[in-house]
């Protein structure tokens, strides 16, 4: 059975993408991310919540103070990448649902009341639109190389606030040398899928 993607989308958002791990110095732009952004909106979440928040690192100030919280590992690619994104999950969401979820805008109050709550479903909704937003920077034909090896903690105070979790850092560009590692073993669909 096919998949109503062409064959070159599918290998562009999935078969052959990969991780980068080093990137040219063609510049991210604005607009690119804007188009990335106004793609990825549409994918689905509970409540058609928008917990997620991006901070995009671009002056080399700013990059700086990011980089001293990377992994070591993480640093140097960091440092290089034409652009870099925080993903976030804003744990106050529940504040727009009166306008993202009309059909039934007291969801704010009946569902998102408890901070523990709201926490919970902006994380697990926040990472939900993170994996779109990868898919995004690969629809763009760009690269993105996410990361969660950095101090959460201290990311949230260099760039975020208490109500801003960071779930994770993601560069973004035109792949560079050597920029992937082979591809590693995915399951199969029998390790995977369970009939019941």
């Amino acid at each position: 059975m096919s998949l109503a993607l062409d064959s070159a989308a599918q290998d562009l958002l999935f078969r052959e993408a990969r991780t980068a791990n080093t990137f040219t110095d063609e510049p991210v732009t604005e607009e690119q991310v804007q188009a990335i952004y106004d793609l990825v909106k549409f994918g689905p979440t509970a409540f058609n919540q928008t917990p997620l928040r991006i901070v995009l690192v671009r002056s080399a100030e700013a990059r700086e103070r990011l980089v001293a919280h990377m992994a070591e590992g993480n640093r140097a690619k960091t440092a290089t990448a034409p652009l870099v994104a925080i993903l976030a999950a804003d744990n106050e969401f529940h504040e727009e649902l009166p306008q993202l979820f009309p059909h039934f805008p007291q969801a704010k109050d009946v569902f998102f009341s408890e901070r523990p709550v709201r926490e919970n479903a902006a994380t697990l909704n926040a990472a939900l639109q993170a994996a779109y937003f990868i898919v995004g920077v690969r629809a763009a034909g760009l690269a993105a190389g996410p990361m969660t090896g950095f101090d959460g903690a201290a990311v949230q105070k260099e760039f975020l606030d208490g109500d801003h979790t960071p779930l994770m850092v993601v560069n973004i560009g035109k792949p560079g040398e050597d920029a992937s590692y082979p591809r590693s073993p995915r399951l199969s669909y029998d390790d995977v899928v369970t009939t019941v």
